[in-house]
């Protein structure tokens, strides 16, 4: 059951330049993708194509190129320099690193961003109903949910004394978020631990130091590079037996236990919207910066099971949806 919604509105019409007297077919549009992690799942291309074709712009007529950092964010402004001096007509940017890579790269070609974090803090924008300059897009607040996932956390293992908190320490989101989550411990009476992982290797080593640590559960916070290694993680959570909160539904899909955050799908979607709008002549100013309304709380009964869980009815009550 997804009851989970962006507000948006789609309009435009689509604007033609014809290349030459010949009866040519116009070039396709030329999309820059600048990702700061690896490869996207399917789920978000397609939900980006399916933005785009809700604008009126057919997935199949425009190309692609896209641009991957695979986590090493310091290597960022190089790709999205390249997107620039290809003369893409619209550079899309998932999650703040390469949101600020694509905007420090040019002021001329229309930025749309995907940011978990605060777009006006971050210095994305300066305003999200008017964003000035070429720069807007969806801001789905992700990072600022790691407080509320504790909570949920809480309320699964009461009896957790010491979570560990999962945290990519080259993202500059990282910060912030340990800081929620030191405030919300502190308030729980809970011992936060925080584990850096910015490689895979460093994932590898946190969950063996987990014993030692004491530490009974883990929240993951947001993070690209932490998401492109979604896979590694539930099963590193399965393997020694940690419950784990996730700060997207799609750990859960995967096998993971719990999430709670926002719809990643709708946001690439609302993202494929406005870079459709852009490329039909709409500016990036016009464009307000999308917030989501809602959030959603997944759980997955199949791995609470393998744990040896069991799950508050109050927390299976307000579940979004649950996986059997």
């Amino acid at each position: 059951m997804d009851r989970r919604a962006f507000i948006g509105t789609v309009a435009g019409g689509l604007l033609g330049a014809p290349l030459a007297a010949e009866a040519q077919a116009p070039a396709s549009p030329l999309i820059g993708f600048l990702h700061q992690g690896s490869p996207d799942p399917p789920s978000l291309r397609n939900a980006f194509s399916q933005g785009l074709n809700e604008a009126g712009i057919s997935a199949g007529n425009v190309t692609i190129e896209h641009r991957w950092a695979n986590g090493q964010y310091d290597r960022l402004p190089a790709p999205a320099a390249e997107l620039v001096d290809h003369r893409v007509s619209v550079i899309a940017a998932d999650f703040l690193p390469a949101a600020l890579a694509a905007k420090a790269a040019t002021q001329v070609i229309p930025v749309v961003f995907l940011s978990g974090s605060d777009p006006i803090a971050s210095g994305l924008v300066a305003s999200l109903s008017r964003p000035t300059g070429n720069v807007t897009g969806i801001a789905f607040m992700f990072t600022r949910l790691g407080a509320k996932n504790l909570e949920l956390l809480h309320e699964l293992l009461p009896k957790a004394a010491v979570v560990g908190a999962v945290a990519n320490p080259n993202n500059p989101n990282s910060a912030p978020q340990v800081r929620d989550l030191q405030s919300a411990a502190q308030a729980l009476g809970i011992q936060l631990t925080v584990l850096g992982a910015g490689s895979e290797r460093e994932i590898d080593t946190t969950f063996v130091t987990l014993p030692q640590r004491r530490i009974g559960a883990l929240v993951v916070t947001a993070d690209g590079f932490l998401i492109s290694r979604q896979d590694q993680l539930v099963t590193l959570a399965a393997r020694h037996a940690i419950p784990t909160i996730y700060p997207l539904r799609q750990y859960v899909d995967a096998g993971g236990l719990i999430s709670y955050g926002a719809n990643l799908p709708e946001a690439f979607r609302h993202a494929g919207v406005y870079v459709g709008k852009i490329l039909k002549g709409a500016k990036p100013a016009d464009l307000p910066v999308e917030q989501p309304t809602t959030f959603e709380l997944v759980i997955n009964l199949k791995a609470a099971k393998a744990l040896g869980l069991t799950i508050p009815p109050s927390l299976l009550q307000r579940a979004d949806q649950v996986i059997e």
